[in-house]
């Protein structure tokens, strides 16, 4: 008996056209300050500011709480190394949230003018 053929699997098909990242922010200033740099800088083609929320978690052995403003960033991952280096360079906490997201459907016209948003060809 023969053994099974290989699993044929398409790299390309798994790679993310997209990534939304999230963050939060402490005021609804840093985040729009924090928003509009990383439009500016083409590090991403739209931002979300979403409505404050409470977060709960633990920090330095201790349960926190706090207001934040969370965001929804949405970019290629070309330029991920470049905006998660820009979000840590300008985001006032000691360890930010920066979580990204891999976008591997979407509608194909929303994700080319992503795409097109990050290099300048819009």
């Amino acid at each position: 008996m023969s053994a099974p053929p290989a699993a044929v699997t398409d790299a390309a098909a798994d790679t993310p056209r997209a990534l939304l990242i999230l963050t939060n922010l402490p005021d609804a200033d840093s985040a729009r300050a924090l928003a509009n740099e990383l439009i500016g800088l083409r590090l991403t083609a739209c931002v979300n500011i979403l409505a404050p929320c409470v977060s709960v978690y633990r920090w330095q052995g201790e349960v926190e709480a706090a207001t934040e403003v969370p965001l929804l960033i949405k970019t290629t991952p070309a330029r991920y190394p470049a905006l998660e280096a820009a979000i840590r360079t300008r985001h006032p906490y000691e360890l930010p949230e920066i979580v990204a997201v891999p976008v591997t459907q979407g509608l194909p016209g929303y994700l080319d003018w992503l795409i097109a948003g990050t290099t300048g060809d819009d």
